[in-house]
């Protein structure tokens, strides 16, 4: 169902605090989310917001792939921002969302080696796919980027900010991705980490991660 977020309060006169929970019984290892990721947002071959893990468990007859999404968890207290001498890397007031700002990006790494989660990437040319001379849709959607500049997921904040889905949750093909208000209670994303066990990852960090993985 197609969810219509408030850029401003939310229902409880909260400011909103975007997040996201992955069922992990319902992936089933397709790629959708990466795939609609880089169409989305076009980046440079290498650089993938969203990709997913896979791990194979048990031994045979009894054995099974396990697959596991991960992508910018957005935390409440980010260790890639205060790391960054520019402030390119920063968290916004009104959301929540850790964001880049490419035009005070030096390309200094600092915010990719304190990010835990190994989920930010840095530019190091706009090569297309398929060589040095771009296809067209390359050639526009590179315009967005700065080479030696460091790239993340942006939560797709241009289409919640239009009431969409994040690319990646509006092409899941299980529902697998749940996103919404995690300072809404009644949102459908606060319900199944009610409802639901689940797990924050690496959340003995302290970086509060705005991501959960339901078990």
């Amino acid at each position: 169902m197609e969810q219509r977020p408030d850029t401003g309060a939310n229902r409880n006169g909260k400011r909103p605090r975007w997040g996201m929970a992955i069922d992990l019984k319902r992936c089933i290892g397709c790629h959708s989310c990466t795939i609609a990721c880089k169409g989305e947002n076009g980046t440079p071959p290498g650089i993938f917001w969203m990709r997913v893990l896979e791990q194979e468990e048990g031994k045979f007859p009894v054995a099974r792939k396990v697959f596991l999404p991960i992508r910018c968890n957005h935390c409440v207290n980010p260790p890639c921002v205060p790391v960054c001498p520019t402030g390119a890397s920063h968290q916004r007031e009104k959301d929540n969302l850790v964001m880049m700002d490419q035009n005070k990006c030096i390309g200094c790494r600092a915010c990719v080696v304190a990010c835990p989660y190994q989920v930010r990437f840095l530019a190091e040319d706009t090569h297309g796919y398929y060589g040095e001379t771009l296809t067209p849709y390359e050639a526009k959607s590179y315009q967005k980027w700065q080479p030696r500049t460091v790239q993340k997921c942006n939560f797709c904040v241009e289409r919640i900010e239009n009431g969409l889905q994040p690319a990646c949750v509006q092409t899941c093909p299980t529902r697998a991705l749940v996103y919404g208000d995690l300072n809404d209670p009644q949102s459908e994303l606060c319900k199944l980490v009610r409802e639901r066990s689940h797990f924050q990852p690496r959340a003995e960090l302290g970086t509060d991660p705005s991501l959960y993985y339901l078990t």
